[in-house]
């Protein structure tokens, strides 16, 4: 995709979510062609950083939708405006939708497994098309062939990693290459959303760019999560990314 926005060595898409799966997603999906998805927010921009296998990576994707409020207000100052922010939730969403639409088999790996379960019964009851081709919790060793040559046999159409920064990339990174098709998409807590686990926040704290704070209140650890946005910001501020 041309149309990107560098931010500490990571292109961003710049586009609007209903761009990208109309006009990238799909298209791939119905040539069956493999795509691998990263949805960025500053504190996967901060990893890269400090972890050059990661980085690595990150940078292997086909697209890095910006996910947080934070990697828009970086773009802005830089003079480098993105259209919108792409959450990882939403994007997650419409790709369900269309795989509904459209007949496709999920894979659903990672979470604990009565997460993992209440997620995938969540998308049968909203999404009764889907074909389960599989799941998995997600506590494995991430170099688990058994686990890899599960999901290829599988033939999923969609496979959606759930199992956190920076296992969820790097499973990815390595093992893609053994698929011969399918669209794979680090997913981070999406599943517990979907389980019922942590409702999101409300429509209004979304529209204001607040959801990190709401997220803030109702999980008090996520703490030193934000820390890294500060710091994120400072070196954008203050030019000292790379």
């Amino acid at each position: 995709m041309n149309d990107t926005i560098t931010i500490m060595d990571i292109d961003f898409v710049n586009t609007t979510q209903k761009e990208l799966l109309q006009n990238h997603i799909a298209p791939r999906l119905e040539a069956e062609k493999k795509s691998f998805i990263v949805t960025a927010n500053p504190e996967i921009v901060m990893q890269t950083r400090e972890d050059p296998r990661y980085k690595k990576s990150v940078q292997s994707a086909d697209y890095v939708t910006p996910d947080g409020v934070g990697v828009l207000m970086a773009a802005k100052y830089l003079k480098l405006p993105l259209k919108e922010r792409i959450a990882g939730y939403d994007l997650m969403l419409d790709l369900l939708q269309y795989a509904n639409e459209h007949k496709l088999s999920c894979y659903f790996l990672g979470a604990k497994e009565e997460v993992n379960e209440k997620a995938v019964a969540e998308v049968k009851k909203q999404f009764p098309a889907i074909h389960i081709a599989g799941r998995h919790h997600g506590y494995f060793d991430i170099d688990d062939e058994t686990i890899t040559s599960e999901i290829e046999r599988s033939k999923a159409d969609l496979v959606f990693v759930a199992l956190g920064l920076p296992r969820q990339e790097l499973w990815i990174s390595r093992h893609i290459d053994k698929f011969s098709k399918g669209l794979f998409m680090g997913v981070g807590g999406s599943l517990d959303g979907l389980a019922g686990t942590f409702k999101r926040a409300p429509d209004i704290w979304i529209k204001l760019n607040l959801e990190w704070l709401y997220r803030l209140l109702k999980q008090p650890t996520r703490f030193k999560r934000i820390l890294k946005v500060f710091e994120f910001m400072f070196r954008i501020i203050f030019r000292k990314s790379t």
